[in-house]
């Protein structure tokens, strides 16, 4: 828990092209259960920040109904450096760095319908810095980047090319997905945001007629400590998915590209 939350609040300073630089715990926890839980979540969160190279200075805590945990992240970078979601351009091409399908996996684990490895490799993607897909996006020189979180790739994409005023073409065979969260989704397990998503963005989104309702919901997934979108230009983007490959990133995957239309259209081949 104390892990993948602080991996998940550091990774807005990534996808800016930012260093953090420090940390605060928020922590929001029930007076009725044991301390040695807040005591284990907020030890794994401290050795997240550490691997970064990031300082945990204090932080807050308050009792609540339900477990709630955070990091306030401080982080730096150049203004002339700064990497936003809005500075896509058509021709662009759109290369993602960890798969999808945190949100199906941890609802069917809720359900006691996750296999424990199914489980683990998702533990383990949403517990991956995106310090390395940072650093290698930052090496090579992009257009635009934001990390994929609760919005899902459908609602972080939507958002990137409405700000940037380019629409985008994605293709569902292309997209990276974490081993057995598809038959999951085959079995109806889905999350309930994720629901929520599909509903969100239905205006923005064109589906080829070979699509299935599962394809959609898994490209509206609600992530967790999701990747990296990226938007590079095509003759940049071989040098960076050999500097994502070369720093381990979980994946390094051309999923489509920026087009000519209207701003924040998606159109989602096969």
């Amino acid at each position: 828990f104390g892990t993948i939350a602080a991996a998940n609040s550091l990774s807005d300073v990534y996808a800016m092209g930012g260093r953090p630089l420090a940390a605060l715990n928020v922590a929001a926890f029930p007076a009725d259960l044991p301390s040695e839980i807040l005591a284990e979540i907020l030890a794994g969160g401290s050795q997240k920040a550490a691997e970064a190279g990031v300082p945990v200075l204090g932080g807050h805590t308050l009792d609540d109904d339900e477990p709630k945990f955070g990091m306030a992240v401080t982080g730096l970078v150049h203004p002339d450096r700064v990497v936003t979601n809005a500075g896509a351009c058509v021709s662009d091409m759109l290369v993602l760095t960890k798969p999808l399908g945190t949100g199906i996996i941890t609802t069917a684990h809720k359900a006691g319908k996750a296999h424990q490895d199914v489980l683990d490799s998702a533990i383990q993607i949403m517990a991956t810095l995106n310090d390395h897909a940072s650093q290698a996006m930052l090496e090579v020189g992009v257009h635009a980047a934001t990390d994929i979180t609760g919005y899902g790739l459908a609602g972080h994409l939507k958002e990137m090319v409405q700000a940037s005023s380019v629409a985008a073409r994605i293709s569902r065979s292309a997209l990276p997905v974490i081993p057995g969260a598809l038959e999951l989704l085959e079995q109806d397990i889905v999350p309930g945001g994720t629901h929520r998503n599909l509903s969100a963005v239905s205006g923005s989104f064109s589906w080829d007629r070979s699509l299935s309702q599962k394809d959609m919901l898994l490209i509206s997934d609600a992530q967790t400590s999701g990747g990296l979108l990226i938007a590079v230009t095509p003759d940049r983007v071989d040098r960076l998915l050999a500097r994502l490959k070369e720093r381990g990133t979980p994946v390094a995957a051309v999923i489509g590209e920026i087009v000519q239309g209207p701003a924040g259209k998606i159109i989602v081949t096969p």
